[in-house]
């Protein structure tokens, strides 16, 4: 499956009901879910972004599930797709 990094930053309506976060990303993973998208890891970070999410699955699901999580208006994101040591090893043979 392929696997995507999400790079999150609270909005302005975000950070007023930040503690609020952790039940958002209950009801963003069982979204996600129910989408055939795996949540393999989040984390609240410090610094440039506020939470990084990493999550495999189709990449028309993830992109709906990202679209979905824009829509409520909390958080702004950057999806980026992942590859795995084995999928850059098979990438870069190709290259002659």
């Amino acid at each position: 499956m392929p696997a995507f990094i999400t790079l999150v930053n609270f909005t302005d309506q975000g950070a007023r009901t930040i503690k609020d976060s952790p039940e958002r990303f209950e009801a963003y993973k069982s979204l996600a879910e129910g989408l055939g998208i795996t949540v393999k890891s989040v984390h609240w970070t410090q610094g440039a972004y506020d939470l990084v999410l990493i999550t495999e699955g189709p990449e028309d699901a993830s992109m709906t599930a990202a679209l979905k999580m824009a829509q409520l208006g909390n958080v702004r994101t950057q999806t980026m797709r992942g590859y795995s040591a084995g999928e850059m090893r098979k990438l870069v043979s190709k290259l002659g």
